[in-house]
């Protein structure tokens, strides 16, 4: 019964998820309240969800502090240098322009938001690659891998999803795929330079002759009709500068801060430093840093109530998704589901395919994340494939690991709102963005994963 139970809660929330039927918060607690009763847990199930709350109140506290971090460091103007930088270095050469894209969206990703990402590298480089004729799918394209690659840092969502869901440290799962992270944004930087390379010899001589781009015109083939005006407030303005292409990061916005660059650069790099040597809990970290960062850029009490407010609904958002999720978790484990269909699962899954969980479930994660959410995934099915591998000796930190490798093609999912507004923006179908992108991150993901089998971070066998 418990078997049937738990499978009927995992169709039940991923068919509301899937349908647009319940936002993820309510579905993570109202799904598993009804099943749980059925279950009879009765008036335990406040216990199981206390308990399920009070192991997922670091990861909370982890986001929250992270958003209002990364936050913060966009409004005093930490990023605007590189976009101005990225502008300046890339001028006429396609090649230079797509490197610098990729580039920009990984650093910007930092915040752990796809649509702040997206809209910055949008708003700061599309007119430059209208202007040079260079397609902006190519733009989606680099973007989407970048921002896909860097989504698996701690606050940025699937990594707290997989440690929420087993119970576990984001820092546990995120660490030790380091070395993986690096290896997948070394193949989107080789991806950005062969796409910009093609894009370069597409375009041929007319990119680096000023007056040649400039004439177009109907007898030019090949190349993207060029827009005039909005995006970006570039409009016919031929003179290539840095300043016209940068409205996704106001440059006359009061948050900005430039005699404190190398104070909040320095601040970042020692936090990033810190947490990958795990000397302190990452939740503890962010909060220090969130606090310091606070304080130095906003000494007055309203301006600091007012930077936090600035970034309050992405805040809500999250937290709220995460403490929602310890509804799940705790009726999943309390009712003792989980342990009945791993059993199950043990029952149907051929026992010389069993240490292999690991990697299947690295696998599995490329397309079953794309065609799902993250919450269903990482709730619904990660769940019960960890129970079963536990006993095959493989560690839940294991699986989590595994579980984040398919992230590069999940951001290209039509599930995604980020990477919608992506294509919006850049003015490319999601079919045409297809096309080109998915093979590609399913490589990226691929490498990942092996990269994470190598190192002994995901065992196999």
């Amino acid at each position: 019964m418990l078997v049937i139970l738990g499978f009927l809660m995992v169709a039940a929330f991923m068919f509301l998820i899937l349908t647009k039927r319940a936002t993820p918060v309510v579905a993570l607690i109202l799904v598993p309240v009804i099943f749980g009763l059925f279950a009879g847990a009765g008036l335990g199930i406040g216990d199981m969800i206390t308990d399920g709350i009070k192991s997922l109140a670091p990861t909370a506290a982890l986001l929250f502090f992270a958003i209002i971090f990364f936050g913060i460091m966009i409004d005093v103007g930490l990023f605007d240098p590189l976009v101005r930088g990225i502008l300046r270095l890339v001028r006429n050469d396609p090649m230079k322009l797509v490197v610098g894209t990729a580039v920009l969206a990984m650093v910007v990703s930092l915040d752990g938001d796809g649509s702040t990402t997206f809209i910055i590298v949008t708003s700061a480089l599309l007119p430059l690659y209208l202007k040079l004729g260079v397609s902006p799918v190519i733009l989606t394209v680099v973007a989407g891998l970048a921002n896909g690659t860097m989504n698996i840092i701690p606050w940025g969502g699937p990594t707290v999803r997989a440690a929420s869901a087993l119970g576990i440290s984001p820092s546990e799962v995120f660490v030790p795929m380091v070395p993986s992270l690096i290896a997948g944004l070394v193949i989107v930087l080789l991806f950005s330079i062969h796409l910009g390379l093609m894009e370069r010899r597409r375009l041929g001589a007319l990119v680096f002759d000023q007056e040649m781009v400039s004439v177009g015109g109907g007898g030019d083939t090949g190349r993207p009709a060029r827009r005039t005006g909005g995006g970006g407030g570039a409009g016919g303005d031929s003179d290539g500068g840095a300043g016209q292409f940068i409205d996704g990061l106001d440059p006359q916005r009061d948050t900005l801060r430039p005699k404190l660059l190398w104070f909040n650069a320095a601040l970042t790099v020692v936090l990033l430093v810190v947490l990958v040597m795990d000397i302190l809990p990452i939740p503890v970290l962010f909060m220090i840093a969130a606090s310091i960062a606070l304080t130095v850029n906003f000494p007055k009490v309203k301006e600091q109530g007012e930077a936090i407010a600035r970034h309050s609904a992405s805040i809500v958002s999250v937290v709220a998704m995460v403490l929602a999720a310890a509804v799940l978790t705790g009726v999943f484990s309390g009712t003792g589901m989980v342990e009945a269909m791993a059993e199950w699962l043990l029952g149907v899954i051929p026992s010389s395919m069993g240490p292999f969980l690991a990697v299947i479930t690295g696998v599995l994660s490329i397309p079953l994340t794309f065609f799902m959410t993250n919450d269903a995934f990482y709730f619904g099915i990660l769940p019960v494939l960890t129970e079963t591998a536990a006993q095959y000796g493989i560690e839940p930190v294991e699986m989590a690991r595994a579980s984040i490798t398919g992230q590069p093609v999940h951001l290209q999912s039509p599930l995604v709102p980020a990477i919608l507004l992506l294509v919006t923006l850049a003015g490319v179908s999601l079919a045409d963005h297809h096309k080109k992108v998915l093979w590609r991150a399913t490589v990226v993901s691929l490498v990942m994963l092996a990269v994470g089998v190598l190192l002994g971070q995901i065992p196999m066998g």
